[in-house]
């Protein structure tokens, strides 16, 4: 127990901590069984011969996990050892799993304070997270060390992000509550969210929980009369077979977000095209039509975490890359060829997005910042590797971690980028990095890739930026004198910046079970969500290591609830 980090929540009726989870282990899991029952209006059939129901069950289980990220993680041990269920876990990766969660920065919140947690996700929310959801995640979250001591994850409690540089625990620190957050270490700090991860997979795995990879079009099962979900229907690689799942307590999509799908992206996201995705390729938002299918509803699919990164149109690497020049000669531009940040400035990872969603009414019908170029000269590229190299180390704020898809243990079958090259020239050569002897020429090569600025535009900016760099002032938007460097270095380069980071956040809206609710807020029967498919924030992300609580709190309600399910097949 860690009293010694609590402020201890003495109210009536909260009193948590270990013996919470020792609780659930019997009368309160059947307090939520009996209240998971009055939301099934019934039970499935278990007549063979419906015509909704398979021939034959290819696998059978208590609790399917669809999706094997870190939600997925944390509901499979959960509805094992603390629901005493079957589990099978379904994963579209071919081997490995771990999703964003195995790859971000390996930061989740824990909260000292039930009430003080509730007032600022209220606060930040406005009004868009009901209370009662926000109630359920901060009673639970209060619990993330605890049972990260349980599993053995190596955790220690913070000064602050490593995105703040250790002096803020979340986004809004001036609002009411935020006092009550704070942020942990999920495994070594230095390693990221990878550490955590591959200790906890250790524990599905002596648990005998079996994951299944290659898994790909899943459909849900549902009982027509009682709309109830009693299996999925998945396809295991490429032999084209169909396979029946019975899910006997209940299913628990943990399916992630859709970064990589452009179609849901240009459709719900406030600003568009969102191509700054650095995180798992395999996040298409396949979740997004089965659950439409049962007549499950929708929320905060217009909601990111996220800045922006450099992304190339590579279709060989999908996913973008977090590129962090070594010196400072470079300036970013928008669309017309106007800086509008100090570029020295490190945004928010989880909310500079906002920064690019400026419409342009007046010459552009379009976001002004999207894409961004930055311009550098030959000093940059002579400073070192502008990317990850081959391990994934990312220098922040608050120090260096590692991130991303370069990370050394992620298989080449599963997308691994082997390393941004230390000198640069290979992604020079692979034509990501535009190089040219003038910017004239320069404009030319980036308009072959996206919109682009007048070049007369653009080389007025650099002048009118070298003449602050010899003054050694910035007037327009403070970039420090420190970081004041002229480009001016031939030959030129360039790279475009887009939206996007870690992972959207939209996905089927759930109770304070985590059990999807259809169109009329009720409950469909023994369907769960957790993690980012349907993640909690809502307005903005306001929560630093949210996205790894999102998994912990709601991967272990909806493991506990669907555990106290009875067996819809029992006699």
């Amino acid at each position: 127990m860690r009293e010694s980090f609590r402020k201890g929540n003495e109210m009536e009726g909260n009193e948590m901590g270990l013996s919470r989870r020792n609780f659930l282990r019997g009368a309160g899991l059947a307090a939520i069984g009996a209240a998971a029952a009055t939301s099934l209006g019934g039970c499935a059939s278990s007549d063979s011969s419906a015509d909704w129901m398979p021939s034959k069950w290819d696998f059978e289980t208590d609790v399917l996990v669809i999706g094997y990220g870190g939600a997925g993680l944390w509901a499979a041990v959960t509805a094992k050892d603390e629901g005493n269920s079957d589990v099978l876990v379904l994963e579209k990766a071919p081997s490995r799993g771990g999703g964003n969660s195995s790859i971000n920065m390996g930061e989740y919140t824990w909260v000292d304070d039930v009430d003080g947690a509730v007032k600022y996700i209220t606060g930040f929310t406005k009004g868009h997270t009901p209370e009662e959801i926000a109630r359920a995640w901060a009673e639970e979250c209060y619990n993330n060390m605890d049972y990260c001591d349980h599993w053995g994850v190596k955790t220690e409690k913070k000064k602050g992000t490593n995105a703040s540089g250790g002096t803020s625990s979340c986004e809004y620190p001036w609002i009411d509550g935020a006092e009550a957050m704070h942020v942990c270490s999920f495994g070594d700090a230095t390693k990221g969210g990878n550490e955590g991860w591959h200790t906890l997979d250790q524990a599905r795995a002596d648990l005998g929980i079996e994951v299944k990879f290659s898994c790909h079009d899943e459909t849900l099962i549902q009982n027509p009369e009682t709309k109830e979900i009693v299996g999925a229907y998945t396809y295991i690689g490429d032999d084209g077979t169909q396979y029946a799942i019975k899910a006997r307590k209940g299913v628990i999509m943990t399916i992630g977000g859709f970064e990589f799908n452009d179609e849901l992206k240009n459709t719900y996201c406030k600003c568009y095209p969102m191509n700054g995705f650095y995180g798992w390729p395999f996040n298409t938002g396949d979740g997004i039509k089965m659950v439409q299918d049962v007549g499950a509803q929708l929320w905060h699919m217009n909601n990111v975490i996220g800045s922006y990164n450099a992304w190339f149109k590579d279709f060989e690497w999908k996913y973008a890359f977090t590129l962090t020049p070594q010196a400072n000669n470079y300036v970013m531009v928008d669309r017309l060829g106007n800086r509008w940040i100090a570029e020295s400035t490190f945004l928010s990872p989880h909310v500079g997005v906002h920064e690019f969603e400026k419409f342009n009414d007046e010459k552009l019908c379009d976001f002004e910042r999207i894409p961004t170029w930055v311009i550098l000269d030959q000093n940059v590229i002579d400073a070192g590797p502008l990317g990850a190299t081959a391990g994934g180390t990312l220098n922040t704020p608050g120090g260096s971690t590692t991130i991303g898809m370069t990370l050394s243990d992620i298989p080449a079958e599963c997308g691994q980028y082997p390393g941004w090259s230390e000198d640069n020239s290979a992604e020079i050569q692979k034509g990501w990095i535009l190089k040219a002897d003038t910017i004239d020429e320069l404009i030319k090569k980036m308009a072959e890739v996206d919109e682009v600025p007048d070049a007369e535009a653009v080389k007025a900016t650099i002048e009118k930026y070298n003449g602050y760099c010899a003054a050694g002032s910035d007037p327009d938007f403070q970039r420090t004198e420190t970081t004041l460097a002229p480009v001016s270095t031939p030959p030129y380069y360039a790279y475009p910046l887009y939206p996007g980071g870690c992972s959207t956040l939209g996905g089927p809206k759930k109770d304070v079970n985590a059990q999807v609710l259809d169109l009329d807020d009720k409950p469909i029967g023994r369907l769960y969500a957790a993690g980012c498919f349907g993640n909690m924030a809502s307005h903005t992300y306001g929560i630093s290591g949210g996205n790894n609580a999102e998994n912990m709190v709601w991967g272990r309600i909806a493991a506990r609830s669907a555990s106290a399910n009875k067996p819809w097949d029992e006699k």
